[in-house]
């Protein structure tokens, strides 16, 4: 099992790999300590490979640079195959300013053939591929080196396995009928702007219980200043301020360093002066904002009389429709969306757009318009119209 840690080995084994109809990713990688994940294995495999055959890649390796890999993934010739891909793909967009493509995700396929809400790996691969995955080594601190043969074994196995998974599963959605489902799916996992955090928006994550504007603004301004803190320093935005000490110094509003010094929650590292400064300018930004720009909080919607037991109807219909179809009703709708649905007016919702309004939104609505209703016979819930 061998472990590729030079540049020229990497440009070979892509080269060779480009020739693939398809090739199965996995990454390993760590980010206790810091914004951004740290990258530190790569595992591919391809059909033409033995069974327990691929590639591992060591992105730590000294000298080594990825970019035959960068390559390999925006190589449109040859799909590129994840399970529960989005921070493999973030990881990827940060490092090479682009997104491996075309993507299939398998645990998005998996859903949509009907094997359950966010299907793991290893009970994918043990439902399909008749095999066992050790996950003895899932803890392991990936970026130490050198890694054990026990390690490579365990990282490898996670593309290997993932071959006759992704083969079952594509027959499975073409039987089905259902590949422009996962073609919407995938229309996100691979727009640019799901890896991309807005430091102006930060602020949406704070749970602050104000709903005040001026206040927000204040937390707009501190949240914004600690997420392009924590992306500068590659740290967790914890370690640059906790949302505590947010709140805190938003509420008190300090004009002083002394004012600022006083403060409870207030981590040692905010306390130097120069980042006291900062912070001190970021609450008078908040404090200055002009009107207009003031952060607005979407008021919550009135529901209509008697929505609690539409949405329970909903439910009912919901799960009744995804066991029929074979899908994950997580997939289709989320508890907030039905409740949504029976109590808002014109909601703009996921549901009600695309494969999911085929499968069921356009029925929910009916029943929310009183159109249809549901009744149980000898073989189980069905639809009925309903006559004035």
């Amino acid at each position: 099992m061998e472990l590729i840690t030079s540049t020229d080995d990497l440009a070979a084994a892509c080269q060779a790999y480009a020739s693939a109809p398809y090739v199965t990713v996995d990454t390993e990688f760590i980010r206790e300590r810091t914004y951004w994940s740290q990258l530190c294995l790569v595992q591919m495999a391809r059909p033409e490979d033995p069974p327990e055959e691929g590639v591992l890649i060591d992105p730590l390796a000294k000298g080594i640079s990825l970019d035959p890999l960068f390559e390999l993934m925006g190589d449109t010739s040859v799909t590129k195959v994840f399970h529960a891909s989005r921070q493999d793909i973030e990881i990827f967009y940060h490092l090479s300013g682009q997104i491996p493509l075309p993507l299939v995700d398998t645990q998005v396929v998996a859903m949509v053939c009907g094997h359950g809400d966010q299907v793991g790996y290893e009970t994918i691969v043990r439902r399909i591929a008749k095999a066992q995955v050790d996950k003895s080594s899932r803890f392991t601190d990936w970026s130490r080196r050198p890694l054990s043969t026990k390690q490579l074994a365990y990282a490898l196995a996670d593309v290997t396995h993932l071959r006759v998974v992704h083969e079952a599963l594509q027959e499975d959605l073409e039987r089905r009928g259902r590949a422009h489902w996962v073609d919407e799916e995938m229309a996100i996992l691979t727009s640019p702007a799901t890896y991309v955090t807005d430091p102006d928006e930060a602020w949406r994550k704070v749970k602050a219980r104000s709903t005040n504007p001026r206040l927000l603004a204040i937390v707009r301004e501190l949240a914004k200043w600690r997420e392009i803190t924590a992306q500068e320093r590659d740290v967790p935005r914890s370690r640059v301020m906790k949302d505590d000490a947010l709140l805190e110094i938003a509420s008190a509003k300090p004009k002083t360093p002394e004012e600022f010094g006083k403060l409870r929650l207030v981590q040692r590292d905010l306390r130097k002066p120069n980042v006291t400064a900062e912070i001190l300018a970021a609450v008078v930004a908040g404090q200055q904002c002009p009107e207009a720009r003031l952060p607005e909080i979407e008021p919550t919607p009135r529901r209509k009389e008697g929505s609690a037991a539409v949405a329970d109807m909903l439910r009912v219909f919901l799960k009744a429709r995804s066991d029929q179809l074979g899908v994950a009703s997580k997939l289709i709708a989320s508890s907030a969306d039905l409740d949504a649905l029976a109590g808002e007016e014109n909601p703009d919702l996921p549901v009600l757009k695309g494969w999911r309004r085929e499968a069921f939104g356009a029925d929910a609505l009916r029943i929310c318009a009183g159109e249809i209703g549901l009744a149980v016979g000898p073989q189980g819930l069905r639809v009925i119209e309903l006559s004035e």
